[in-house]
């Protein structure tokens, strides 16, 4: 008796769970655009790929709730593609869709964008976007219209800016930046609001807004802060490079890092530096990785304890000719005078080995030795090397 409780009792749970469990029906996106067409309601759209963990959890926490759904299919016709299937593959290109999941209200008279957001949300906020989503007064295409007509007022910009990034990237959001941008003269950048514009929108390293920034840093910060004008620096330099450096596109980085060294601030040479060498890493280019590190590492990473190490490291597996290896050994002592370490110890020790200086490599490795009993760590790695040495 006890064995068919506990049989139905699952089987009841299994069942609520399978009812509550949203799975998005393929109704292919031609004959829901029709469907649309024909009842005179927009088309929702949701891109999604089954690995997200945000479209999973929008999936379970939202889409598995009626009363969500009957709005959407009270208000919209939906549909629902993986942008890993042919159809999702071609909506996302479409739409220029860079983030999962992105949510897509489409006028089906003529496919134009009426609304858009991205990533996960709560109900209560996806709710209310897909109320103002049906709003004419509050989406895209009007937004667009007022702000084109009077290109200068930021209240119509801002509200046409703020709607627009709620679906799409920052890169996305460049062109009506700079025809707002375009109306302000050099001295009129210069304002706490202006100065938000420049920080949200622009992405351009060549543009006018950002090289203005560049040459009048002093004014900005009085307007903003000097840490918020760093960010900005900080980040068009990444925006610039990390791209080319992800899809291992050495010849558009190098010569989009000629652009980013003629700014010639020790900050983007630092930042420029960190991706050098991550290129040359992903890409094995040793060689580019020495020269690089032999150039700039006590200009740029002096003070980074940590850094110097991961550069030791690199020598002590990729490095083989001896007056470089020396180089790194100063860098990793370089670490140590900043934050002595069992690790940092332990490496000059492996490095002293490679270059077959073993009284010193002795030393360094009864250093780490002293560090890791005292902190009742295991000795196993450097009671290996003391051993290769010929010592305990």
């Amino acid at each position: 008796m006890r064995f068919f409780s506990i049989f139905f009792l699952c089987f009841f749970l299994q069942t609520v769970t399978s009812q509550n469990k949203f799975v998005p029906d393929d109704t292919p996106y031609k004959t829901a655009l029709e469907n649309a067409k024909k009842q005179g309601k927009p088309l929702f759209v949701m891109l999604y790929a089954d690995w997200c963990p945000h479209c999973n959890q929008m999936k379970k926490e939202v889409f598995s709730d009626p009363a969500v759904m009957d709005f959407l299919n009270k208000n919209y016709v939906c549909a629902w593609k993986n942008v890993e299937k042919e159809e999702g593959i071609a909506l996302k290109d479409q739409y220029n869709t860079k983030s999962l999941p992105t949510f897509l209200f489409i006028d089906p008279n003529n496919e134009t964008l009426l609304y858009a957001l991205k990533g996960e949300s709560k109900k209560a906020d996806f709710m209310t976007e897909a109320n103002y989503a049906l709003n004419p007064g509050m989406q895209l295409p009007y937004l667009e219209k007022e702000f084109l007509a009077d290109p200068g007022n930021s209240t119509k910009f801002f509200a046409y800016l703020n709607t627009l990034k709620k679906g799409k990237d920052r890169t996305d959001l460049s062109i009506p930046t700079h025809i707002y941008l375009n109306t302000q003269s050099d001295t009129q950048l210069v304002s706490e609001l202006n100065w938000r514009v420049i920080a949200n929108g622009v992405t351009d390293i060549n543009s006018r807004e950002f090289q203005y920034v560049l040459k009048h840093q002093k004014d900005f910060a009085a307007v903003a802060s000097q840490s918020r004008i760093d960010r900005k620096i900080e980040s068009i330099v990444n925006e610039s490079l990390r791209p080319y450096v992800d899809n291992l596109d050495t010849i558009n980085y190098y010569k989009q890092r000629e652009i980013v060294k003629s700014i010639r601030l020790q900050k983007t040479d630092s930042i420029v530096f960190k991706l050098d060498l991550t290129l040359a890493e992903r890409t094995e280019k040793w060689q580019n990785y020495k020269k690089v590190t032999l150039a700039d590492t006590e200009k740029l990473a002096w003070n980074d304890a940590s850094f110097l190490k991961d550069i030791g490291q690199t020598y002590l597996k990729h490095i083989t000719d001896t007056e470089s290896l020396k180089k790194s050994i100063g860098w990793v002592k370089r670490s140590l005078e900043l934050n002595d370490s069992y690790d940092g110890n332990l490496l000059l020790a492996r490095l002293y080995n490679k270059i077959k200086d073993k009284k010193s490599a002795i030393q360094y490795a009864r250093d780490a030795k002293v560090i890791c009993t005292e902190m009742t760590w295991s000795t196993k790695d450097v009671d290996a090397l003391l051993a290769e040495l010929g010592t305990k």
